[in-house]
């Protein structure tokens, strides 16, 4: 595997702090939302970083190359065109499922794939898919979780190496999401990391989170806490990172609080490696839980399931569970069905926010944040989410305005002038608005 690119420390870009990670000492590069780069149209600040010499990697979050269904390629053609405007030395995208194609349904969150051999089968042929279609090497992410998935046959350590064993990709390892899925799965993140090829590593995520009742809440939101930068400093002392980035997505704090984030990461990375103990035979440090394969497990390609019967299992099981998550369906058999239910008010409460960022005149036209999420909430208890963000905020206005709501005539007016506006079409008429609410009241 060819050596990666060396990156140095870095930040998550967004358009919030933009002024101040311009400013902030030793930066040596970012890494932006794929989803949010326009090329052509790239923010004058990150026109200014690369300029300055400061690499700028894409980050997607919306492929979903752990669903059942093969990549979308105008999805994969977008991705492809930021890169090239970015000048990226790479790109990346996470180890998830995001949708599924029947029924269609949009979990609007990264949610974590079983860890299967159909679910292995079905990633391996959607990475080669999307290595295919990229300019440059990809990496993938490992992602945070508040559930398990039943019948795993496979550790993460097992499931990671072979992925990469087969497609070459490389990682891009989340010391945040290690410690998450520690507390919310029970998951040691030195056996992971012990388990997982740390050659094929091309960054590593560091970011903030909260604990409530026992979960813990990967929130981007909070400082880095010392917990998170141990677990930085266990992958220290097995490889020397070529790149550590500091995620910040909410509640940014002032600059000098992100500037001595970056620089307490800086002291980690920059530590000399603690001597690792010998194993009990005197041979290298012997691993610890979730091991790498033994020498004769993995499976080669030809002995993989066939992988169109390997994504309609895997579609069938994906569905059922989003189903449950976001429509209110049965919960499958063998999930914890107190995380299902902490998991769908996790997902009903990011779309609530994430629409609200899209849309923000919806809060305001519907009296105040609190209005607006109690009437967003009762709203996607009935309508789960199909295509994305923006045609959610239209759907939702119209489905208040089925219903002659806001009950002030004032605001309804100028509810309806704001969904006409952007919907480029007229409001349901009265006797449309009976009908369809007639079918709901019936569903």
């Amino acid at each position: 595997m060819k050596p990666m690119t060396r990156l140095g420390v870095g930040i998550g870009w967004r358009p919030e702090i933009a002024d101040a990670v311009e400013r902030l000492p030793g930066l040596d590069w970012v890494e932006v939302v794929a989803e949010n780069a326009c090329p052509g149209h790239l923010h004058p600040g990150l026109l200014r970083l690369r300029e300055r010499g400061v690499h700028v990697v894409p980050h997607g979050v919306s492929l979903g190359l752990g669903g059942a269904d093969r990549p979308d390629a105008a999805k994969l053609a977008e991705l492809a065109e930021r890169a090239v405007a970015l000048g990226a030395p790479l790109v990346t995208e996470h180890i998830a499922f995001v949708r599924t194609s029947s029924p269609a349904l949009e979990a609007g969150h990264l949610l974590p794939v079983p860890r299967t051999r159909d679910a292995l089968a079905v990633l391996c042929e959607n990475v080669r898919i999307a290595q295919d279609a990229l300019p440059v090497p990809l990496a993938l992410e490992n992602i945070a979780a508040l559930l398990s998935w039943p019948g795993e046959e496979l550790t993460e350590g097992q499931f990671l190496t072979e992925l990469v064993e087969r497609t070459g990709v490389r990682l891009l390892i989340d010391v945040a999401n290690l410690h998450t899925n520690r507390v919310n799965r029970g998951e040691d993140p030195a056996a992971v990391l012990d388990g997982i090829p740390l050659e094929a590593l091309a960054y590593v995520h560091v970011a903030g989170g909260v604990e409530r009742d026992g979960v813990w809440h990967d929130t981007h939101a909070h400082p880095v806490p010392p917990v998170v930068l141990d677990v930085l400093a266990q992958l220290r002392e097995r490889v020397d990172p070529p790149g550590v980035l500091l995620e910040r997505d909410d509640d940014f704090p002032p600059e000098a609080e992100l500037a001595g984030e970056l620089e307490r990461i800086r002291a980690v990375v920059g530590a000399a490696p603690a001597a690792r103990p010998p194993a009990p035979d005197g041979g290298p440090a012997a691993d610890t839980g979730a091991a790498r394969p033994a020498e004769n497990a993995t499976a080669p390609d030809g002995d993989a399931p066939d992988i169109g019967a390997a994504r309609t299992r895997l579609g069938l099981e994906q569905a059922a569970l989003l189903s449950a998550l976001v429509a209110g369906t049965p919960v499958p058999e063998g999930f914890d069905r107190q995380r299902i239910r902490v998991q769908a008010r996790a997902l009903a409460a990011k779309r609530a926010s994430v629409v609200a960022k899209v849309a923000p005149e919806l809060p305001e036209l519907l009296g105040g944040p609190a209005a607006y999420r109690t009437a967003f909430l009762a709203y996607a208890r009935r309508r789960p989410m199909t295509a994305g963000y923006r045609r959610d905020a239209l759907d939702f206005a119209e489905h208040l305005l089925i219903q002659d709501l806001p009950a002030d005539p004032a605001a309804r007016r100028r509810l309806t002038t704001w969904w006409r506006d952007r919907a480029g079409t007229r409001p349901p008429r009265r006797i449309v608005r009976w009908a369809r609410a007639l079918v709901g009241r019936a569903a």
